[in-house]
């Protein structure tokens, strides 16, 4: 009976050491990588600053504990598609789905409303959840291992018969409410941006991924 007790102990014990390292590890290794970035200087994306103010339409509201850009641009002209698929070859992700104009990021990756559409001079501004380990990673965590991307990787944009391909041109951490990752760099360029939360599964810092059209 005692032998059967201290399995039983030792077996909780296993399993709370292995869900505490599930936790730990990947902020650790979150960390590592934030300053090894920060040592290679390949934190790259420098978008014109932005302040609140200046950014009609768009703002910062709290949901619970989560702060997130929430914006209530309506597009003079609707386009003909509710949705396109983003492709990332380097986090697996295949054309996974996106909802063009939607501040809703439980459902699927969302589109930031007014930002540029897929092709389009601009920023395609999409945000997506990110998770804590490998074990909660799941549909509604696409953007899980987006710190997995760096300068060079590509990623695809379809919709409908047109397929648009951009190259990561750099990466960036910033602060959950600075609008200024929203603008492109350029008032010429079609970018892309990806955005989730950062250390995984915390919301105090958000990864921002730029890419450029090619």
């Amino acid at each position: 009976m005692i032998s059967s007790i201290k399995l039983l102990s030792l077996g909780f014990l296993s399993v709370g050491i292995i869900t505490l390292m599930q936790v730990v590890l990947p902020i650790i290794s979150f960390k590592l990588w934030e300053v090894g970035q920060s040592v290679n200087e390949v934190m790259l994306i420098s978008p014109k600053p932005l302040k609140n103010s200046q950014v009609l339409g768009i703002s910062i509201k709290n949901d619970g504990n989560f702060p997130t850009i929430y914006s209530e641009i309506k597009r003079e002209n609707s386009p003909s598609y509710l949705e396109f698929s983003l492709s990332v070859p380097t986090l697996k992700l295949d054309q996974f789905k996106v909802l063009v104009d939607s501040n809703d990021l439980n459902e699927a990756l969302a589109h930031l409303p007014g930002s540029a559409l897929p092709g389009e001079r601009g920023n395609v501004f999409i945000s997506g959840h990110s998770a804590l380990s490998w074990i909660f990673k799941n549909k509604k965590a696409p953007f899980a291992n987006l710190m997995d991307l760096k300068k060079g990787d590509e990623m695809y944009v379809q919709v409908g018969g047109s397929k648009f391909s951009y190259e990561v041109v750099g990466v960036k951490i910033v602060d959950p409410m600075d609008l200024s990752v929203i603008a492109p760099p350029d008032n010429l360029g079609r970018y892309i941006t990806l955005m989730t939360c950062v250390p995984p599964g915390l919301n105090t810092k958000r990864l921002v991924v730029l890419g450029k059209i090619i």
